[in-house]
C-alpha cells in the first residue's frame, strides 16, 4: 500500500523549534505515513478566511493558498471554507467581542457597524464575500462562526463526524487567534491537526511564530507545523482525481 510522506517543519522557521525524529505528534511525524486509500476520505484541509483577505496583509499569503486549494482539489480531498458571520441583528454577538472589536485600533468601529467594507461580517454586506480568488467551489462546504474557533457554535464536528474525517490540515488568518483556536478546540475533540506556517498568518510576526510554537511544544501537543512545499511534495507522490 503506498504512503504519503510529508515533513513536519521541513523548513524551519524563526522562533519555531522543529520536532525531532523520535516525536510522535499523533497523525503526522517528524516523517509521518498517511496510508492510501484512507488519506483522502479522512483529510480535510480546513480554510479559515477573513471575507477582505486581500485589504491587508494575506496579500502576500494568497499564492500559496491558491497552490495548496488547486493541489488538494486536483486530488479529491474536501475542502471546508470557514469565515466570521454575524446576524443583521447582532443578536449572537456576545457584549465582550462586541466591546472588544471596537477597541482594536479600528478607530471605533466595531463588528457590525458601517464601515469601508459595509457592516462587516453581516451576510450579504461586500466583507462578507470571500474574495473571488479564493472562491468556494460548487459543492464546498462553508461553515459561518460567530466565535474565534471555528467548532465553537457550529456544525462543522458534525460534518467532520458524518464524513468520518479525522485530520485537518488548517490554513488561513489570523495565526494566532482564528488558526490556533481552532487547532485547540479540534484537538480537544479528537482531531488531528497540521498547521502550514506559509499558509497562515498574523498582525505581528511574533505573534506568528508564538502561535506556531505552542502547537509543537510538549511533542506535539496541539498537533504539527509544516509547510506548503512539503505538503505539495507529498501530494505529488498521489495522482490526480484518486478516487480513494
Amino acid at each position: 500500500m503506498r504512503a504519503l510522506k510529508i515533513k513536519a517543519l521541513a523548513a524551519p522557521i524563526e522562533g519555531v523549534t522543529t520536532l525531532g525524529a523520535d516525536v510522535r505528534a499523533g497523525w503526522f511525524a517528524a516523517v509521518t505515513d498517511l496510508w492510501l486509500p484512507e488519506c483522502r476520505t479522512r483529510t480535510v484541509m480546513l480554510w479559515i478566511v477573513w471575507s477582505f483577505t486581500l485589504l491587508g496583509f494575506g496579500c502576500g499569503l494568497l499564492f500559496a493558498w491558491q497552490r495548496v486549494l488547486a493541489a488538494m482539489r486536483d486530488r479529491g480531498f474536501t475542502i471546508i471554507h470557514s469565515r466570521e458571520s454575524h446576524g443583521p441583528d447582532l443578536s449572537d454577538l456576545s457584549a465582550n467581542k462586541g466591546w472588544r472589536s471596537r477597541h482594536a485600533g479600528t478607530d471605533g468601529i466595531g463588528i457590525g457597524d458601517p464601515g469601508p467594507c459595509g457592516r462587516t461580517p453581516v451576510p450579504g454586506e461586500p466583507g462578507w464575500q470571500i474574495i473571488d480568488e479564493l472562491a468556494p467551489l460548487s459543492g464546498e462546504i462553508i461553515v459561518n462562526k460567530p466565535g474565534k474557533g471555528c467548532f465553537d457554535a457550529t456544525d462543522l464536528e458534525l460534518i467532520l463526524r458524518t464524513r468520518s474525517i479525522q485530520n485537518l490540515v488548517l490554513t488561513g488568518i489570523t495565526t494566532d487567534v482564528c488558526v490556533h483556536t481552532t487547532a485547540l478546540e479540534a484537538n480537544d475533540r479528537g482531531f488531528e491537526c497540521l498547521l502550514l506556517s506559509d499558509c497562515c498568518g498574523a498582525t505581528d510576526p511574533g505573534k506568528h511564530h508564538a502561535a506556531l510554537r505552542i502547537v509543537t511544544m510538549q511533542g506535539g501537543i496541539f498537533g504539527a507545523v509544516s509547510d506548503s512545499a512539503a505538503l505539495l511534495a507529498g501530494l505529488d507522490t498521489l495522482p490526480v482525481e484518486y478516487d480513494g
